[in-house]
């Protein structure tokens, strides 16, 4: 008997044993019972059909109880928050607007309008205290996160760049809303006591969203610029003086007149003496001893959460309301940002997944655009709109010109500082929770919310239009054609890419007749980033870039972006730059490295469940130049270069396809390179047997001129690609034009081929 057999029988007994025990147990049990099974038995199903029905009516009850409704909400909740955010993704808008809106949509206004029996099964008046309370402890943990955004000690270096911007911004649209507040107070406020209810309107119009703000401006590549700097620097003191502010009014609001809050103020200033001097530089030295994964540990986590819980609960019971805790709490976290971006990544992705959307549903249950039902009423709305855009534009243009910004950053800076979104949705949420502001007038400002975000990005556009056509006449005027240095944009996605791609720029264009100038550029795709975490991700993908560049004793500039579409990115910045050549790689298609190898052939696999032919298609020489890379060369202004790796290490034996007089221009190509590598080159020539036309001399004649008065180069014998061709060459130039054909007619040579450069070619 085998060792594998006595063990299959020990399992056999252990089962027969226990389950012959546990059959006793219960016979025994049943025996000491109070209560008869016939009364059960007479209502169990006799059959399958019967079961079935007993199965159904069970779903049925735990549909409709209350965490499965609840978690029904959530589902529902996210995917239509995500479906509406991704596509205003797709028009160029922040993915808040699309979230705020699907919150409406989900709301009565909409869901409530068309299909009101389903939107009473989904939202049922009792249930909506569950999503309260959820999204309450969402906006905690945003709060907190935005909090940690909010450099304090860089926010008191720009404090005297940015301060008659922001408070000049944020002042005057305070009293313009003020001044709203008491034309419309008679016919829609006169429930409420004036001060808080035009506090409140105030308030909410002087507030810049910062992380919509932060967003906007890496999705158009101001970050790093003096714009986007000083755009920062003053919504965030903005923000962090309206907060404060809203402290103040929400204390006021609850004590009723501004000597019952007397003491709920007091209390914020010994809080907010506390936080700082004593709580953040105990916090500075705990993130100075821990600021790494390996030691931050789920003790050192909790205390964090513990601190926050704390300062929330503190100015909730003081009258401050949870909001303020938890935005200060994030301010006092130590400065060290690999120790904030570790807790950001810990909160923000639970916060902004799954509870944000909430929130924006539970204020989307309470905006019943209905409510606004004359012609009167949607004046008024407008007229709120009109005095929220004009007040926070006019103020920031008038305020930068003082500052002696240029009349077009004094106008983006009035465009950027006009974004409302998420931050006063949050201060509006509080009005209405503590009613003051009336259901028709909060309607009202939520609309203005979404106008005033949605408008941002437009506006972006036409003033950069607008300014566009002056600087390029400008640059036409003061530039003569040809001076300066050849400048190359180098943009790779992977960052073992980036190497590869100085080495071929290195070569190609290192010994030219002009300096270069190269910069490398590396995109993160998608633009719910958090700002927190981009220097991260700069610094992984640069890394082995800037190793190699000093290794070449290169000089090289860095730019790294986020951006919803690649493409159009690239695209854009080579044409509003001068540069002279944008060069990028190819991708995997027919990349010789093993780990795209290995990608293909998983493509391979998954693709085979769909057609072979497809897949042919993708893995043939053709779809290198797939629509990416096409739409970078028809697009472009400059000349592009599109890189294959094929193993590349050197560029020592050179074959250049020559097919018309389109592709000579790759001989001034080829003698750069070769100047840089004093290696060889071969020339092939294709041309039909029997074809004798002028241009087939004039390409004839070149080739002879280039060969005579270059060094080591020779012309093939034969007239169209062979595998023979690539016998000793180890890097190929070709023109774009050229592959295009090449790719269709000779596809098995093309699978020998070396390294490649594709070359669409424009003059400079």
């Amino acid at each position: 008997m085998t060792k594998k057999f006595k063990g299959f029988l020990l399992y056999v007994g252990l089962i027969v044993l226990f389950g012959a025990s546990m059959y006793l147990i219960i016979r025994e049990g049943q025996a000491h019972q109070l209560v008869s099974d016939s009364a059960d038995s007479a209502h169990a199903p006799q059959n399958l059909v019967e079961g079935f029905s007993v199965f159904l009516a069970l779903m049925a009850e735990h549909i409709h109880s209350s965490f499965g409704l609840l978690l029904l909400q959530i589902i529902i909740i996210l995917i239509t928050c995500r479906i509406v955010g991704l596509l205003f993704k797709r028009i160029g808008q922040p993915m808040v607007v699309g979230e705020i809106l699907a919150g409406i949509l989900l709301g009565p206004s909409v869901l409530g309008r068309f299909a009101p029996d389903f939107s009473q099964f989904l939202f049922p008046h009792e249930s909506l205290g569950n999503i309260n309370l959820l999204s309450q402890f969402g906006l905690i943990f945003f709060m907190y996160t935005i909090g940690m955004e909010l450099d304090v000690d860089a926010i008191r270096k720009k404090l005297r760049e940015t301060v008659m911007i922001s408070y000049t911004c944020m002042f005057f649209t305070f009293f313009c809303g003020l001044l709203a507040a008491y034309f419309i107070y008679d016919r829609y406020g006169r429930e409420v006591p004036f001060l808080p209810f035009a506090l409140f309107i105030a308030i909410t119009m002087s507030i810049t969203a910062f992380p919509v703000l932060a967003r906007i401006i890496q999705e158009r590549r101001l970050t790093r610029t003096h714009l986007g700097t000083v755009a920062l620097a003053a919504a965030a003191n903005g923000d962090v003086t309206a907060w404060c502010l809203l402290a103040i009014v929400v204390a006021i609001s609850q004590a009723g007149t501004m000597l019952g809050a007397v003491y709920n103020i007091l209390f914020a200033a010994v809080y907010l003496l506390i936080m700082f001097a004593i709580v953040r530089p105990l916090l500075r030295m705990v993130g100075n001893l821990y600021h790494n994964p390996e030691v931050i540990g789920k003790p050192l986590v909790m205390l964090m959460f513990l601190l926050l819980l704390i300062s929330s609960y503190l100015t909730e019971i003081a009258g401050l309301h949870a909001l303020f805790g938890a935005f200060v709490a994030g301010l006092v976290m130590p400065e060290n940002m690999r120790f904030r971006k570790i807790m950001t990544e810990k909160v923000e992705d639970v916060s902004l997944i799954i509870f944000l959307p909430l929130f924006f549903v539970s204020t989307g249950l309470r905006t019943e655009i209905g409510l606004i039902d004359s012609a009167e009423m949607w004046l008024v709305c407008f007229g709120l709109i009109l005095v929220s855009t004009i007040g926070k534009f006019s103020s920031a243009i008038l305020s930068a010109r003082i500052e002696k910004e240029s009349w077009k950053n004094s106008f983006l800076l009035g465009a950027l500082m006009n974004t409302h979104g998420l931050m006063e949705l949050i201060a509006l949420t509080i009005g209405y929770e503590m009613h003051i502001l009336p259901p028709p007038v909060f309607v009202m400002l939520v609309l203005m919310t979404l106008a005033s975000t949605f408008m941002t990005t437009p506006l972006l556009s036409l003033i950069n239009f607008s300014f566009r056509t002056g600087e390029r006449l400008r640059l036409r005027r003061t530039e003569t054609v040809g001076q300066g240095p050849f400048r190359v944009l180098i943009s790779f996605g992977r960052a073992g890419s980036g190497p590869v791609l100085l080495d071929v720029a290195f070569r190609m264009f290192g010994r030219g007749d002009t300096k270069m100038d190269l910069t490398a550029l590396h995109l993160t795709v998608g633009s719910d980033i958090n700002p927190l975490h981009t220097a991260g991700f700069e610094q992984v993908s640069f890394e082995p870039f800037i190793r190699e560049a000093k290794r070449l004793n290169l000089r090289v500039s860095t730019r790294y972006e986020v951006s919803n579409n690649a493409g159009d990115t690239i695209v854009s910045l080579v044409n509003d730059e001068p540069f002279d050549f944008l060069l990028v790689g190819a991708g995997i298609a027919m990349s010789n490295l093993p780990t795209d190898i290995e990608a293909r052939r998983i493509r391979k696999s998954l693709f085979s469940l769909l057609g072979g032919a497809r897949v042919q298609e993708l893995l043939s020489p053709g779809s290198l130049i797939h629509d990416k890379t096409r739409y970078f060369i028809e697009h472009s202004r400059c000349s592009v270069g599109v890189f294959v790796n094929r193993g590349f290490t050197r560029a020592d034996h050179l074959i250049v396809v020559i097919d018309s007089e389109a592709d000579l221009p790759l001989l001034h190509y080829a003698r750069v390179l070769l100047r840089s590598t004093h290696g060889t080159a071969a020339l092939l020539h294709r041309r039909p047997s029997d074809d004798a036309s002028p241009a087939l001399d004039t390409v004839a004649h070149e080739l002879e001129s280039f060969i005579a008065h270059t060094e080591n180069v020779h012309l093939l014998p034969e007239r169209e690609l062979t595998r023979e061709s690539f016998a000793e060459a180890d890097f190929m130039l070709v023109g774009y034009a050229t592959w295009n054909i090449i790719s269709d007619v000779c596809r098995e040579p093309l699978r020998q081929m070396p390294s490649t450069l594709i070359i669409h070619h424009r003059q400079r």
